[in-house]
């Protein structure tokens, strides 16, 4: 997926940044990072590298940034396989992602669009699951949608907050517990919500 999305980038004509770094736990810092400079984030992965995000996972859904990530289900090692297993999203169930199962090529990519969307109506990150080989080694024909109905559909995204260079704030504060328990009951509500938003 992100091997795809670097060729096409080559050729797009609207404004993106494309971030090579070194792990999927740095690939989550990245997205982190940019959406809460404002961004609408996206990224990728399978298996091993999802468990390896696990920890940022709950920061991603804690900051309320709506992060749209796919992640190819895969069996967890030892022994190593693309076969489908879904051990890997699945042991991510309680970080605070809605997970949305694809059943198809056309579902994935029309959840994709969708799960902006939906992530940010809700400000709470969004997992698109997709079955290893099945999906992820095959091909099918789908429609694409123009730009012209993406943009329609999914408007500019305007955050609810964002930092700035210069603009002191803190995030991830120090929390007492009734403090932390509110958080996440706020967080529950959302994801809870998130089906009267589909």
């Amino acid at each position: 997926i992100i091997e795809t999305l670097a060729s096409l980038m080559l050729s797009a004509d609207w404004k993106y940044r494309f971030m090579t770094v070194e792990s999927e736990h740095s690939a989550m810092a990245a997205m982190i990072a940019a959406s809460l400079a404002g961004a609408r984030t996206f990224t990728a992965t399978s298996s091993q590298g999802l468990l390896l995000m696990h920890e940022l996972l709950h920061w991603a859904s804690g900051g309320r940034l709506p992060i749209v990530m796919v992640n190819v289900n895969r069996a967890i090692a030892p022994g190593w396989n693309i076969w489908t297993d879904q051990q890997d999203s699945l042991s991510q169930r309680d970080t605070g992602w809605i997970q949305i199962y694809c059943a198809d090529a056309q579902e994935a990519l029309d959840s994709v669009i969708c799960g902006f969307r939906l992530a940010e109506s809700v400000q709470v990150p969004v997992m698109l699951v997709l079955d290893a080989f099945y999906l992820s080694h095959t091909a099918e024909e789908v429609d694409i949608p123009t730009m012209e109905a993406i943009s329609t559909f999914l408007p500019k995204r305007d955050p609810a907050f964002k930092i700035k260079a210069g603009d002191r704030r803190s995030f991830g504060e120090f929390l007492r517990g009734i403090q932390y328990q509110q958080m996440r009951r706020k967080l529950d509500i959302a994801v809870n919500s998130a089906l009267d938003q589909l």
